[in-house]
């Protein structure tokens, strides 16, 4: 950021030391971890001549500390929440992911400046780099469907052609504080009745009203052509899929409108007021600067908030702010109606409970049918391990296919090693190329804006701290010289290999495959760890066909030490492709069939369409960020891939318990007599 940048958005120096005169900042430790992240010492007390009050905005407690601030002759900083919260209201338990931290006034009280509207007037705004990453930002915000509270859902909007009325709680502080009142929104609905005489009215509910916290403004009963919107439809579909109009007082929905393209009527002083960007009822005069949409996106969504990421724990970027809140919001659209679970492991539950149970605590049922009569009495989904799934589960019920990600533990699942990562599939599942699954379909569909970038940086950190899907490492065997084909080794029983393989269904018959198209090569075999282990069937003879047979290997390293990969469906051969090694493919495993490897297999012909095209950042994308869900086993929160490499790096992965242990020791004794395991 350049230095005259930075100046403004510090706006003033912020006392270290900050007494506080209010109960919520002792029930919030997110609130006071973020401050002290931040620099800051929070202190009951009387200031000294260097400290400073910390009052919450402009709430009803805030003049105690005002009251004390004046009589010691110490400034006010005043806390506020960050226009991108949480998944729920404060009100309904969840703690904010970022804070305005302001010496100067509060971002929605229009008297007086604020820090925001310093940056706003005097920041030059125009750095490229700042208005890119602005712009990929209000991008990001679209496609996934955020904004400061996001408990709205796949509700359609009404029908295109309405004008869209915006109601906030009543007795609001960023109400009053930007002149207006009560008043104020039945003249706003007068107006927009008046200049849309024809057009059909959708007043639309605070959040909190929606969900019987604090009253709005708003009755059930209107004027003809007025509807009362309480459904949890989403911001964004109103916005871009029909709305004609937007009147709003000083809600943040005016924001994201502006954002969506609309010029709204505005009836009070919000801080996106006033810089030509709105169509102004009450004018504020010292506001004179002309602003884009995404200037004014860059100062309040970047500079002006203090982001937290709440896995790792320390400041963080706009970004990384994003990556969490969309991780810890999808976690909850998905599973908010509840699953009842069928097909899991006892040594599975207690990871299935905290990475999709957090909103409703799963419920497990060993038959189908139980399970079927379970979810369709409590209007729950089915939640299924991929490949369990039998004809006794009702197909009229919403499902998702279950399966561990492809950046899983330090450790295999045979060993019961639990996932930081677990995929969800409502269409198929990744391994079964007989039908379309959500990763197919991501991967034929357009990018999120900044989504190659992430990808860039993901595969690049991936591959700089060496890690894979189970990162067991061993020591790479001397390997001769020559031209070095991987083949890695599968467990032959396998659903990728029953439904992904085509001809060549063994390990045998792939060794014989590699062997005779490449009779010069040095061919590397690496079984599988859960064939070394003792745990799945897949053993081979490989006399006569291979060159070395890498026990133990550490995977990636023998990836860096060969040629090319030649694989049936092998996670390996996608491991490859992002180390920029050739991979021919004699199955269809999800990475084949797009133009990335030389596919000898029997590829979906949906997947030949050259108008999806997708390169290499575009599959990791789709594989390693859209697609599965990451668990941080530390924080205990749903979390970005970004955050699941990091534990995967470092190691800093609680150990698994006795009692899994134990079970796995059983689980091996016991593998040459059953089958239990699978």
């Amino acid at each position: 950021m350049p230095a005259d940048l930075t100046e403004l958005s510090a706006a003033g120096d912020i006392p270290r030391r900050l007494f506080f005169y209010n109960a919520g900042f002792l029930r919030q430790p997110r609130l006071r971890r973020i401050l002290q992240l931040a620099g800051h010492d929070l202190r009951l007390g009387l200031p000294g001549p260097d400290d400073g009050v910390a009052v919450w905005g402009r709430s009803p407690y805030a003049g105690r500390g005002e009251a004390v601030a004046q009589r010691r002759g110490v400034p006010v900083v005043r806390i506020e929440d960050a226009f991108l919260r949480s998944v729920r209201p404060g009100r309904m338990g969840d703690a904010p992911l970022g804070l305005m931290i302001d010496p100067v006034g509060v971002f929605f009280d229009s008297s007086t400046p604020s820090r925001l509207e310093t940056l706003l007037s005097r920041a030059p705004l125009d750095d490229s780099a700042l208005l890119s990453r602005a712009r990929d930002g209000i991008g990001r915000l679209k496609a996934a469907d955020l904004s400061k509270y996001n408990m709205h859902d796949a509700t359609p909007p009404p029908a295109p052609g309405f004008v869209l009325v915006v109601d906030q709680t009543r007795g609001d502080a960023s109400i009053t504080h930007a002149g207006a009142s009560s008043a104020t929104f039945a003249q706003m609905l007068t107006a927009a009745l008046a200049e849309h005489p024809t057009a059909r009215i959708v007043i639309k509910t605070h959040p909190e009203t929606a969900q019987g916290l604090r009253p709005g403004h708003f009755g059930p009963r209107g004027p003809d052509r007025v509807t009362l919107l309480t459904n949890p439809v989403s911001p964004w579909a109103l916005l871009l899929e029909g709305a004609v109009a937007v009147y709003v007082v000083s809600s943040q929905l005016g924001f994201e409108a502006i954002l969506a393209g609309h010029r709204p009527q505005v009836f009070g002083q919000p801080f996106y007021a006033g810089w030509g960007l709105t169509a102004d009822r009450q004018p504020v005069a010292r506001r004179t600067r002309r602003l884009t949409g995404t200037q004014l996106f860059a100062a309040a969504m970047i500079l002006a908030p203090t982001w937290y990421d709440p896995c790792r724990d320390r400041l963080c970027s706009f970004e990384q702010a994003v990556d969490q809140l969309e991780a810890e919001v999808r976690a909850f659209r998905e599973d908010r109606a509840g699953h009842v679970a069928v097909g899991m492991r006892l040594w599975k539950r207690g990871r299935l409970q905290a990475v999709f149970g957090r909103v409703k605590p799963l419920m497990f049922q060993d038959d189908p049918r139980r399970a079927s009569e379970a979810a369709r009495k409590t209007g729950r989904g089915l939640l299924v391990w991929a490949g369990k799934e039998t004809p006794a589960l009702s197909t009229d019920l919403p499902l998702r296919r279950v399966e561990d990600g492809f950046l899983r533990s330090r450790g295999l699942g045979a060993s019961l090693v639990p996932p930081l990562s677990l995929v969800t599939d409502d269409l198929g599942i990744y391994y079964d190329p007989g039908r379309e699954s959500r990763l197919e379909r991501l991967i034929a569909s357009p990018l999120p804006a900044g989504g190659a970038a992430r990808a860039g940086v993901l595969v690049a950190r991936l591959v700089a701290a060496g890690i894979s899907k189970y990162n067991l490492g061993g020591a790479l065997p001397d390997l001769p010289p020559g031209y070095r084909i991987l083949v890695p080794g599968q467990v032959e029983d396998d659903a990728s290999i029953r439904l992904g393989a085509g001809a060549v269904r063994t390990n045998l018959a792939l060794l014989q495959a590699v062997r005779a198209a490449n009779p010069q090569a040095v061919v590397i075999y690496k079984p599988h760890p859960d064939v070394e282990a003792g745990l799945r069937p897949g053993t081979v003879d490989v006399a006569g066909l291979a060159d070395v047979v890498a026990r133990g290997a550490d995977p990636l390293a023998l990836i860096a030490a060969v040629d090319a990969v030649w694989t049936m469906t092998s996670l390996l051969g996608f491991e490859a492709l992002l180390r920029g090694k050739a991979v021919t493919c004699l199955g269809a495993p999800f990475y084949a069939g797009w133009g990335l490897t030389t596919d000898l297999g029997p590829v979906p012909a949906r997947r030949s369409d050259t108008r999806t095209r997708p390169d290499l950042l575009h599959l990791a994308h789709a594989a390693l960020i859209a697609y599965p869900r990451y668990f941080d086993p530390v924080s205990r929160l749903p979390c970005p891939p970004e955050v699941a490499l990091d534990r995967l790096a470092s190691g800093d992965l609680p150990r698994t318990g006795v009692g899994l242990r134990l079970l796995a020791k059983a689980q091996g004794r016991l593998a040459s007599h059953s089958r239990w395991w699978r």
